[in-house]
């Protein structure tokens, strides 16, 4: 991934996006955020002790901190949280209920993979919005204390049995084909959205390219810290 600018820089100027597309994008984090709530407290639930339970719910209540300042956000701007959030309930419902996790370890698999391909799409994004939209979005992507935790919990189960390595491995590719499906149907339900990639793709093509590139490389370096094979 390409470094992103500070958010000390002067906001960027972003001309010719439609002024629908922020929040549509806040409204698709919004309830991201309310999601990853109820996820992580179902995960909470698969913990196989005491202590792991306790750190996930506290991740959980993290995620309704992040639900407020978006809502917040969003009323700034004169527009209905629930408003901007229906349109994406759907196809974010059907990702999750085609990726439901059948034990503790696809739950965290789930949640470091899946969230982190989006968060990488939305920092990419982020690099692009004016100020405070620009520094909102950033704020509110997953904590990196959770991207830590699932790493030392799955490579500790997979040190332990290696065997677990295929079967998360696979578990981990329907997860990208699961969530690139219904990214392509959020996309379509909101064609606004397309305005904050197109600054991506001033090549047409080959910018595209350039973009999916990025993010993929990200995704296999996720992927090998999880002592996963892509």
């Amino acid at each position: 991934m390409q470094p992103l600018a500070s958010s000390e820089e002067p906001p960027l100027s972003t001309p010719g996006r439609d002024d629908a597309a922020v929040p549509d994008l806040l409204g698709v984090l919004s309830y991201g955020a309310l999601v990853a709530f109820d996820n992580l407290g179902a995960d909470a639930r698969l913990a196989p002790d005491l202590r792991r339970r306790a750190a996930l719910s506290e991740m959980a209540a993290a995620e309704l901190v992040h639900y407020r300042r978006l809502a917040d956000r969003l009323t700034e701007l004169g527009v209905d949280p629930v408003d901007a959030m229906t349109p994406f309930v759907d196809s974010l419902d059907a990702y999750h209920e085609s990726t439901r996790p059948r034990d503790w370890l696809e739950g965290l698999v789930k949640a470091y993979i899946g969230d982190g391909i989006a968060d990488d799409f939305y920092r990419e994004v982020a690099a692009g919005l004016a100020e405070p939209d620009r520094t909102l979005v950033l704020e509110v992507l997953h904590d990196d204390r959770y991207a830590e935790f699932a790493v030392a919990e799955v490579l500790a189960a997979v040190d332990a049995d290696p065997k677990l390595a295929d079967r998360l491995g696979l578990w981990a590719r329907r997860l990208v084909g699961e969530a690139v499906t219904q990214a392509q149907l959020v996309v379509a339900a909101r064609p606004a959205l397309v305005t904050l990639v197109e600054p991506f793709v001033p090549d047409g093509p080959d910018g595209l390219a350039a973009l999916i590139e990025r993010l993929t490389a990200s995704h296999a370096e996720r992927l090998s810290s999880l002592g996963l094979r892509s």
